[in-house]
């Protein structure tokens, strides 16, 4: 099993989309179980006494205009503990990047890679939160889980592991 650990700043819209859109990339092609799939934040400002905050609604909305749901997430922040629970971990941008860095004290075993560096065209899934443009970010993701589900089943670009075909 590949276990893969989306991130973004906050957890309520882009690493959460990462996620749905992945689990139902994976469900279609037949492979579902052999991932396991979550998202974190890098930052706990959407998480209050413990508790965080649900997906973002017009990022909820835009998952939902693509037939996928995402009840019952809610954030979560990213722990230096979780470097040895995954395989991969994905952010969405560079600010991600570094502050997933800073968080695990590095990445020895180069674990951690950027969503948009699978595709062709790289950088990073601008940020809906300050864009209002949902929909460009969910177009990135498609296109980011796409090719990332791709290299992992082929196992490229990865780390070379790759789950039972």
């Amino acid at each position: 099993m590949i276990k893969i650990l989306f991130v973004c700043h906050g957890n309520i819209c882009r690493s959460p989309m990462a996620e749905f859109v992945f689990k139902d990339l994976a469900a279609k092609q037949g492979v579902a179980d052999r991932f396991r799939i979550a998202s974190a934040a890098t930052s706990a400002e959407e998480i209050w006494n413990g508790v965080g905050n649900p997906v973002y609604p017009p990022a909820k909305a835009e998952l939902q205009k693509h037939g996928l749901s995402c009840v019952g997430k809610r954030a979560v922040q990213l722990q230096k503990g979780d470097y040895g629970k995954y395989d991969l971990f994905v952010g969405m941008d560079s600010a991600n990047i570094r502050n997933m860095l800073r968080i695990f004290g590095g990445d020895p075993d180069g674990k951690v890679r950027k969503l948009m560096d699978f595709t062709p065209q790289g950088g990073d899934v601008a940020d809906p939160w300050y864009t209002g443009r949902f929909d460009v970010a969910f177009a990135d993701i498609y296109a980011g889980c796409t090719a990332l589900l791709a290299a992992v089943r082929n196992g490229e670009r990865t780390g070379g592991r790759k789950p039972e075909n």
